[in-house]
C-alpha cells in the first residue's frame, strides 16, 4: 500500500491582497489552518476582518461549517516552516517571486508544495528561481478564488500534479491541467481574446461598452456557464454535431474570424472605455460592484449545486 500523502495543513498564504485573502477564506472554510504573511503590516492587521466577511459568504453556501484557525506570521520563514502547502500570491514580477522563493526554500519542509497563483507568468519563468523545481507548480485561480471554482494547474512532475489535483478538488475546486507551459494559461487566453474583440467593437463604433457587456451576460456568457465553447458549437450542429457544423458552417465561421479586430489601446480608445464603464457603473463604487458580483456568483453557484443534486438524485 502506498504511503499516505503528506499533510497539507497548515497552509501558508504568502501575499494577502485580494487573491491571498480569498484563498485564505477558502482554506479555512475547509478546515485547514492558515498561516499568513504579507510584507505590508497593515494588510496583515486587516486580514482577519476581511477573511471573516468572505467566510460569511461561504457559510451561506453551506461550506464553512468547521473553519480552520487563522494566524499571521512575522516573516516568510515563520509562515512556511510547518506548512505542507504554500500558496504564493506575490506581485507579477519575476524578480520579486524569485527572491521570495529563495526565502521559502531555506525554511520550508522538503515535502511542501509551492503553488503560485500567477496569472501572467509561466512555470518556466518561475522555475528559474527555484532549486527543487519539481515541487513548484502554477495554480492559477479565477478571482475571487473562494467563489470561482476554476484552478488551472501546470506541474513538471506528474506526482506533484496529482497531489495538486487532489488538494484543490478537496476544496471543491474544478481543476484543469495544461499539457504545456503557456502565457495566460487557458482561461486568461480565452478571456483576453474575447475582451480584445469587445474593445474592438467599442473602438469601431459598433456598440457601446454597456451593450457589449449586456450582450455577453445575456447571451453566450449565460450559455458558457453551462457548457463550453466547443460543446456549444457541437450542439449548434444539430443531430450531426460538431462534424456537421464544421462541414456546413465552418467557412462562415472563418469569414467571421477574418472580420475580428486587433485594436490598440490608444488614448482615444482608453477614454471610450473609461467613459463607457462610468456610464455602466452609474455611480456605483468598486466595493458596491464587487458585492453585486459576489451576490450574483453565489446565486449562480447555489443554482448549480441544486441542479447537480437533481442529477444525482
Amino acid at each position: 500500500m502506498p504511503p499516505p500523502p503528506p499533510s497539507t495543513t497548515p497552509v501558508a498564504v504568502l501575499g494577502c491582497g485580494l487573491i491571498g485573502e480569498s484563498w485564505s477564506a477558502l482554506f479555512l472554510a475547509h478546515g485547514l489552518d492558515v498561516v499568513a504573511w504579507d510584507p505590508d503590516g497593515a494588510v496583515l492587521a486587516a486580514l482577519p476582518q476581511r477573511v471573516e466577511r468572505l467566510l460569511d459568504q461561504l457559510q451561506a453556501l453551506g461550506t464553512a461549517a468547521r473553519p480552520g484557525r487563522l494566524s499571521v506570521a512575522p516573516s516568510v520563514a515563520a509562515a512556511v516552516e510547518d506548512a505542507g502547502w504554500i500558496q504564493e500570491n506575490a506581485p507579477e514580477k519575476t524578480a520579486v517571486k524569485h527572491s521570495l522563493y529563495a526565502e521559502v526554500e531555506a525554511a520550508a519542509r522538503p515535502d511542501a508544495v509551492i503553488a503560485s497563483s500567477t496569472s501572467s507568468l509561466t512555470w518556466s519563468d518561475l522555475a528559474a528561481g527555484v532549486v527543487r523545481r519539481e515541487r513548484l507548480i502554477t495554480a492559477h485561480p479565477f478571482n475571487p478564488p473562494h467563489l470561482m471554482p476554476l484552478v488551472e494547474l501546470f506541474a513538471a512532475d506528474a506526482q506533484v500534479l496529482a497531489r495538486a489535483e487532489a488538494f484543490y478538488r478537496g476544496l471543491g475546486r474544478e481543476t484543469v491541467a495544461l499539457k504545456k507551459d503557456a502565457v495566460g494559461h487557458i482561461a486568461n487566453r480565452l478571456a483576453s481574446a474575447l475582451w480584445r474583440e469587445a474593445v474592438n467593437i467599442v473602438a469601431e463604433g459598433i456598440a457601446d461598452v454597456a451593450d457589449v457587456d449586456a450582450a455577453l451576460v445575456h447571451g453566450p456568457g449565460l450559455r458558457w456557464s453551462v457548457i463550453g465553447a466547443h460543446m456549444a458549437y457541437h450542439l449548434g450542429g444539430g443531430p450531426g454535431g460538431i462534424a456537421h457544423y464544421l462541414d456546413h458552417l465552418g467557412a462562415s465561421q472563418e469569414r467571421r474570424w477574418a472580420t475580428l479586430g486587433s485594436p490598440s489601446l490608444t488614448p482615444e480608445v482608453r477614454q471610450l472605455l473609461v467613459d463607457g464603464i462610468a456610464e455602466e457603473a452609474a455611480g456605483r463604487s468598486i466595493s458596491t460592484l464587487e458585492a453585486e458580483r459576489d451576490r450574483g456568483l453565489m446565486l449562480a453557484l447555489a443554482a448549480r449545486q441544486t441542479a447537480k443534486q437533481g442529477e444525482d438524485a
